[in-house]
């Protein structure tokens, strides 16, 4: 009478060869070809199984077992480098990656199963403190320094003008005064920055044409910092400063 043999169920043949080496012990890097393909032959034997796609895949595994053993009884061929080949190489690659992968499944099966005994409850806070948002210190947004280059580009620009004067003539001829409508130099000032959408603070106030419009300019662009209708930025302390407008299009 047959004595039934119950053999292990495995998942492929580079699963069949990691559970022999390790039974058996093996290093890896080391694989006596001899003995592992006996014990992986023996196996085929006793394998029983209608599913030719599973058969296929060790049968397979077997050819190549039997050509690096094949192999191994020959000389070892030389690479470009002068070393010699060892016909186990790939093999022993492709049993490296299997395994690696082998222990990440584990790992987020493992997690899976820790990820089930959580339990999370439902946000709840009233509804005074779900509409709670902090409110904006614009000061604080600004920042000191930006404020600070934008006086010193205004001194900058206002000195440039100065120095445009001629000390000689400019004590000739009438003295008019200089009068500079607010309200179109706002129009202006905003026309400006939505015709550009970023433009240069320091271009900006040279295109003035007197020291009355420079400062009313000036003016402008802290009242319209100070709404919020445009934004001032500045990548590095030493570059100019770039204005945006705020103002959805």
């Amino acid at each position: 009478m047959a004595i039934p043999v119950k053999l292990e169920v495995f998942e492929g043949p580079l699963d069949l060869l990691l559970h022999l080496i390790d039974k058996n012990k093996i290093d890896i890097y080391d694989i006596p070809i001899v003995e592992i393909t006996e014990q992986y032959l023996d196996y085929i034997r006793k394998l029983q199984t209608r599913d030719m796609n599973v058969m296929s895949e060790f049968l397979v595994m077997a050819a190549t077992l039997l050509d690096i053993k094949c192999k191994m009884l020959l000389p070892r061929e030389v690479n470009e480098e002068g070393e010699e080949e060892d016909p186990r190489a790939e093999l022993v690659q492709r049993l490296l990656e299997y395994k690696m992968y082998k222990y990440m499944s584990f790992e987020l099966k493992d997690r899976q199963v820790d990820a089930q005994r959580y339990l999370f409850r439902k946000q709840q806070l009233p509804k005074e403190v779900e509409g709670y948002r902090q409110p904006i210190d614009y000061e604080e947004l600004i920042g000191e320094m930006n404020l600070k280059k934008l006086q010193d580009i205004f001194k900058s620009i206002v000195k440039r003008q100065e120095e445009k004067i001629d000390p000689i003539r400019s004590n000739y001829g009438n003295i008019e005064k200089d009068e500079v409508d607010i309200d179109l130099k706002t129009s202006y000032v905003e026309d400006y920055i939505r015709s550009h959408k970023k433009c240069s603070f320091r271009q900006l106030l040279e295109k003035q044409h007197s020291k009355m419009e420079i400062i009313v300019t000036f003016l402008v662009i802290l009242e319209m910092m100070k709404l919020g209708k445009i934004n001032i930025t500045q990548e590095d302390i030493c570059d100019d400063i770039l204005i945006t407008s705020s103002e959805v299009a």
